[in-house]
């Protein structure tokens, strides 16, 4: 979680500071309109790339896991029906 929470800080800290950085260079206001919408659209396509990567690396581990409760469940299962079929005979 905390890597994630860096890489939106750092991404955020970028964002802010090219802006500033736009805003205070010696253009016209058109170019630097243009600047702020051309860097912003970049750092909009950045984050969702980020953020895709985040959902498929939750989505992979909680697949992980699934399965891996599912197998433990099985396992348990098993195990009963073989203490059931004991305590029988």
């Amino acid at each position: 979680m905390k890597a994630q929470k860096v890489i939106l800080l750092t991404l955020a800290s970028a964002a802010v500071g090219a802006a500033l950085g736009i805003l205070f260079a010696p253009h016209k206001g058109a170019n630097t309109r243009k600047k702020i919408s051309k860097k912003g659209n970049e750092y909009i396509e950045e984050f969702e790339e980020k953020f895709n990567e985040f959902v498929d690396n939750a989505t992979s581990k909680f697949e992980t896991l699934k399965g891996e409760a599912a197998k433990m469940a099985k396992s348990k299962i098993v195990e009963n029906e073989e203490l059931e079929d004991d305590s029988i005979k």
